[in-house]
């Protein structure tokens, strides 16, 4: 019998150099702006513990870091924490890959789980358009969008 898994892949191209990508993804003080007020805790480093963090719910996620190239590749081991449904779905893998094209920044997510149908998938597939986005327009203008979701989303958040 074969294991099947779920999948969100995304990729942006955002004008700004891919050290400051980097440090937009991994500093908490960048996250904050443009990741709707959310921040995430790590040293970044290969076995380290990670956290992610939402003003309105607390600690969201967390997991560990599976892999840490600075400014180029990112691995995290990835469990929602605050959903019931989406926490009992297990690790899910998070890939993030940055790579200089011309004066660009080629950034790719793929979030994967081993798990077919995933609620967990079908979540982050709202939301990592939303926060690279307002992560690309940060960089690129100086004005993260803010909260994106509509007010419907916003009551089942």
């Amino acid at each position: 019998m074969t294991m099947t898994s779920s999948s969100f892949i995304y990729v942006a191209y955002i004008r700004a150099p891919q050290q400051k990508v980097w440090d937009a993804l991994t500093r908490p003080e960048f996250q904050k702006i443009y990741w709707f007020g959310g921040h995430q805790e790590s040293e970044w480093k290969k076995g380290s513990s990670w956290k992610m963090f939402m003003p309105q719910h607390g600690l969201t996620d967390s997991g560990e870091i599976l892999e840490s190239d600075p400014p180029n590749r990112l691995v995290i081991k990835w469990r929602n924490e605050f959903r019931p449904h989406l926490k009992e779905e297990g690790w899910s893998r998070c890939v993030i890959e940055l790579s200089t094209e011309n004066d660009l920044t080629r950034l790719s997510i793929a979030h994967t789980i081993e798990k077919e149908n995933s609620q967990l998938i079908q979540a982050v597939s709202g939301g990592w358009p939303r926060v690279l986005s307002s992560l690309k327009s940060w960089l690129e203008t100086g004005k993260a969008l803010g909260d994106t979701r509509s007010v419907a989303e916003k009551a089942h958040a």
